[in-house]
């Protein structure tokens, strides 16, 4: 889904809570909120647009989603909390390369047709909540069962995905059809993502290591180096450079929202605007994660998913007829199926931790 995506880290938090947010934002699919039990989750899972079928483990949790209304294109369960107070949000679609899709192609669905067998595709948005949080005890559980689902089935899509517990935000970014990688965010930190592939950094040997704060899947150093990936300068190792894009509608469509919701985050750190400015609307080495200038409420997190360009010439609603209006995709707009925050507290009782 073209969405926007908010991390918050513990200690860049007002409450000491950790947060991952995100808006659906599609063709406004009507959204719905429930509350899933382990009896009505079934056995085998089998996705209605790529038809794979996934055998699923026992003992299910309870978990809250927002599915679509309608079940036609799946369930698209987009977002919950389970019983074990861990939160998911699934997906936001991010971008690759030519590069990356020549040597691992995506997992694409194809209709059978006359003496032409069908062929399955691999998962998607519309599967990955279903497949991953009734299962998981962990934020960091949630990034290892995805990876194994995506080395396994593979996918059909670039995304992101982002888990919570009440200690860890990790953020998993899918590469090609059967490749992946992750990080946990800084306790410190926000992270802001708009539809870009967004990690900028990468400890290889964290994530071939101790594993602490880097997960991957296991060939992933063959995968960059058998086919000559990694674009970057000797002695840098910048993910968006090798596996994301920096294209022309990302200069309208994406950085300007990492920038805008930048700008609110940090607005004493970094100069955000004129001729001086550290970063612009189009700046294509925006960070993946700040620490705020202030510490971050729900408030804050609702406001950034809100945002239209309040305050600059690119705001689509401003009276004044500044040449700039609506240049840029704003983060707030009329195609919302739903806006989500799962907020995972500390020091306070079991039943009240996920929010």
């Amino acid at each position: 889904m073209p969405c926007t995506t908010v991390l918050v880290g513990k200690k860049a938090s007002n409450d000491h809570s950790t947060m991952i947010a995100r808006t659906d934002d599609g063709h406004f699919d009507v959204k719905k909120v429930i509350v899933v039990d382990p009896a009505k989750q079934p056995k085998t899972y089998k996705s209605v647009l790529s038809h794979v079928t996934v055998k699923l483990p026992d003992n299910p949790m309870r978990y809250t989603a927002a599915p679509s209304v309608d079940p036609k294109k799946g369930i698209w369960a987009a977002t919950g909390i389970n019983e074990a107070h861990v939160g998911m949000t699934a997906t936001e679609t991010i971008t690759s390369n030519p590069r990356v899709l020549a040597a691992d192609p995506y997992v694409e669905y194809r209709k059978g047709k006359g003496s032409r067998k069908e062929v399955v595709g691999g998962i998607g948005e519309e599967d990955i909540v279903v497949l991953v949080l009734p299962y998981i005890h962990s934020a960091r559980e949630g990034v290892l069962r995805l990876g194994s689902l995506l080395e396994t089935y593979g996918t059909y899509e670039p995304n992101g995905i982002a888990f919570n517990d009440e200690n860890e935000v990790w953020w998993l970014e899918s590469i090609g059809g059967h490749h992946w990688m992750a990080r946990k965010v800084p306790d410190e930190c926000v992270v802001v993502n708009p539809n870009q592939f967004g990690m900028d950094s990468f400890d290889l040997e964290d994530a071939f290591g101790a594993q602490k704060e880097n997960l991957c899947s296991k060939d992933l150093k063959e995968f960059i180096a058998d086919n000559d990936l990694d674009c970057n300068q000797e002695g840098l190792f910048n993910p968006r450079d090798i596996f994301g894009s920096h294209s022309d509608m990302d200069h309208v469509y994406n950085t300007p929202r990492a920038w805008i919701m930048g700008r609110y985050l940090c607005p004493a750190s970094y100069t955000w605007d004129g001729p001086s400015a550290d970063f612009t609307p189009e700046s294509d080495f925006l960070p993946w994660s700040l620490v705020p200038d202030r510490k971050v409420a729900v408030e804050d997190v609702k406001y950034l998913l809100s945002l239209h360009y309040q305050g600059t010439d690119y705001d689509p609603y401003t009276n004044r007829d500044t040449g700039k209006r609506g240049m840029y995709r704003s983060i707030g707009i009329n195609r919302t199926g739903v806006t989500s925050i799962c907020q995972i507290r500390s020091n306070v009782p079991d039943e009240i931790k996920g929010v």
